[in-house]
């Protein structure tokens, strides 16, 4: 066999057994016919999917828009089926957006009793959706591809699902790094957009070599290609989204339809009386090379910007370092901020850097803690004033030591106290 082809079917492989690792549900072992078999109308709700849309109404950075000519009170009634399926086909679209009773209960909850979610994720589109277009065209991907995020995350960067997957994209670990994402203590690029974002065009590009089919790619990207592949066995060998259907895992079963709906409702949004919210997001921001190990606080600090700003737009340091000492790294700023680092850089790196960069403070602790303990304690002394009725016993008790260490230290021969005295405690 040729080495290539021997190697590019090893490595899709890999994909498959790595992703299917991700499956977090049984495989459903309905035998019905798959031709036989309608959408089923009570169709289960992705467990993350309430979780990451409800985390968007506890965040600061989107408030409702004031707008005078909105009318998001005013929520339209009785669509038609026609209506939907005639709009669905006028989006401008690659991938096969079809419609049935599925789809409508899916557009029905983005557009009815998630709307005021919907409403925040398209402002904070405006921001994410760029970088999102910029990537997917770059790759020769379809664009529609930017509302992936939607249904996976919100557009929250720092969402974490239950499972580990963490993200716009919701990459695991393995998975992240498989395709050139750092994930280490201090950076996590599973949560930078940018970075994040390349990484998922990869996955989506390698998934289609397999199946040549969006829906299902989307299917595979998230129960796994090992789950796909199953679910295309048990209905003959047809590579149909529809024809495998029944025998996806319960969740993915509503993945391809949230994500229809997920294009419909945001493309749609004005005749849903959706209005955009107003987003505390830079409109313009610049991307910076930092060689030095630089903390967040020293630059919000410095440059007297909120530092869940810094935070917001540089979610892939964890722990707000940014280890620029060990190589390079990048900071996004927002554009009127860009010359300001770069004219107070020695400010910024110099501010409570003992603090906040050289652990000076850490270094004093764990010196403290070299020296020889007393018995019975970790070094550190306080004192007790003796009040009427309290007893050795008492005493002991209440600071959780022993009354034999208690009398050692303040060289008592006998178990009497005074009111008013004072006794060490080393804890």
């Amino acid at each position: 066999m040729n080495f290539k082809v021997f190697f590019s079917i090893f490595f899709l492989l890999m994909i498959s057994l790595l992703i299917s690792a991700q499956n977090f549900n049984a495989l459903s072992e309905q035998t019905e016919d798959a031709e036989d078999v309608k959408p089923d109308t009570n169709i289960l709700i992705p467990t993350e999917f309430d979780n990451t849309l409800d985390d968007l109404l506890h965040t600061w950075i989107v408030q409702r828009s004031d707008s005078s000519d909105c009318r998001s009170s005013e929520i339209p009634e009785n669509i038609s089926d026609s209506i939907y399926k005639l709009r669905l086909s006028k989006m401008p679209c690659l991938m096969e957006m079809p419609y049935n009773n599925t789809v409508r209960s899916f557009i029905e909850l983005y557009t009815v009793r998630k709307r005021r979610q919907v409403e925040y994720m398209m402002g904070m589109s405006d921001y994410y959706f760029p970088i999102f277009e910029q990537v997917l065209g770059a790759n020769n991907l379809p664009l529609e591809l930017k509302y992936l995020p939607i249904i996976e995350s919100a557009l929250n960067t720092t969402i974490v699902s239950r499972m580990g997957a963490a993200g716009l994209w919701q990459f695991m670990i393995p998975t992240g790094r498989m395709y050139g994402l750092e994930i280490n203590s201090l950076v996590d690029e599973r949560l930078d957009p940018v970075k994040a974002t390349y990484a998922a065009a990869s996955f989506l590009k390698d998934l289609y070599s397999i199946y040549g089919d969006w829906n299902l790619v989307i299917a595979a990207y998230n129960c796994g290609p090992g789950n796909v592949n199953k679910a295309i066995r048990r209905a003959g060998g047809k590579r149909d989204y529809w024809a495998i259907y029944p025998y996806l895992p319960a969740e993915t079963r509503g993945y391809v339809p949230i994500f229809i709906a997920a294009n419909y409702a945001i493309h749609y949004a004005s005749h849903h009386n959706i209005c955009k919210a107003e987003v505390k997001m830079p409109v313009l921001t610049d991307t910076i090379i930092v060689r030095e190990r630089i903390h967040l606080e020293q630059i919000a600090a410095v440059l007297n910007m909120p530092i869940e700003q810094v935070r917001l737009i540089n979610p892939q340091y964890r722990k707000d370092i940014i280890p620029g000492n060990i190589k390079p790294y990048s900071l996004c700023l927002p554009l009127n901020y860009a010359n300001s680092f770069i004219d107070k850089y020695n400010e910024i790196v110099s501010y409570k850097a003992d603090s906040l960069i050289n652990n000076r403070r850490s270094e004093i602790e764990i010196a403290q803690a070299l020296k020889p303990m007393a018995p019975g304690g970790s070094g550190r002394v306080t004192y007790h004033k003796v009040k009427s009725g309290q007893t050795l016993g008492h005493i002991a008790s209440k600071y959780g030591v022993s009354v034999k260490n208690l009398k050692k230290w303040n060289n008592l021969r006998s178990s009497k106290i005074r009111i008013g005295q004072r006794l060490k405690i080393i804890k």
